[in-house]
C-alpha cells in the first residue's frame, strides 16, 4: 500500500483547513464550556484538599499540644495527690500522738486518784486503828484501876497513849 492510495491518509486542502477550523471551535467550545470548569472544580479540589491538611495538620498540632497539657496536669495531679497524702499523713501522726498524750495523762490521772484513794483509806484505817488502840488502852486501864474514869479523864489517857504509840512503824509497814 502506497502513501497516496488511501483516501483517509490523502491530503485534501479544503478538507483540512475545515478540519482545522472545526478543530478550534471545538477546543473554543471546550476551552471556554468544559476545560474551564474542569479546571475550577480542580483548584477547587486541590484548595479542600489543601485545607483539609491545614486543618489536619492544626489539629495534630493541637492534639500535641492537649496530650502535652493532660501530661502536665496529670503530673501536676500526682504531686497535689502527693502533698494531700503527706499532709493526711501529717494529720494523722499529730492526731495519733495526741491521744497517746490524752491517754497518757488520763492513766496518769487516774492513778494519781487511785493513790489519793489509798491513802485516804490507809488514813481512815490508821484512825480507826487508832481509835481501837485508845478504847483498848481505856478500857486496860479501867480493868487496872478498878475504877470507872470520867470522860475527861478517859480523854486525857487516850491523848497521852496515842502520843506514846509510834504508828511510823505502820505507815512503813503499808509502803
Amino acid at each position: 500500500m502506497l502513501v497516496g492510495t488511501n483516501p483517509l491518509v490523502e491530503v485534501i486542502p479544503g478538507l483540512m483547513v475545515w478540519t482545522l477550523v472545526a478543530f478550534g471551535i471545538t477546543f473554543w467550545v471546550l476551552k471556554r464550556y468544559a476545560f474551564g470548569p474542569v479546571q475550577k472544580l480542580i483548584d477547587e479540589r486541590r484548595d479542600r484538599i489543601r485545607q483539609t491538611l491545614d486543618e489536619a495538620d492544626h489539629a495534630r498540632e493541637e492534639a500535641r499540644e492537649l496530650l502535652e497539657e493532660h501530661r502536665r496536669l496529670i503530673g501536676q495531679a500526682k504531686s497535689e495527690a502527693e502533698a494531700i497524702l503527706a499532709e493526711a499523713r501529717k494529720v494523722a501522726d499529730s492526731q495519733r500522738e495526741r491521744v497517746r498524750r490524752e491517754s497518757e495523762e488520763d492513766r496518769t490521772r487516774r492513778l494519781e486518784e487511785t493513790y489519793r484513794q489509798i491513802d485516804q483509806a490507809t488514813q481512815q484505817a490508821l484512825a480507826e486503828i487508832r481509835r481501837e488502840v485508845a478504847s483498848l488502852s481505856l478500857l486496860a486501864a479501867e480493868k487496872i484501876t478498878r475504877k470507872s474514869l470520867t470522860d475527861a479523864d478517859q480523854q486525857r489517857l487516850i491523848d497521852e497513849a496515842l502520843s506514846e504509840i509510834d504508828f511510823s512503824q505502820l505507815e512503813e509497814s503499808r509502803t
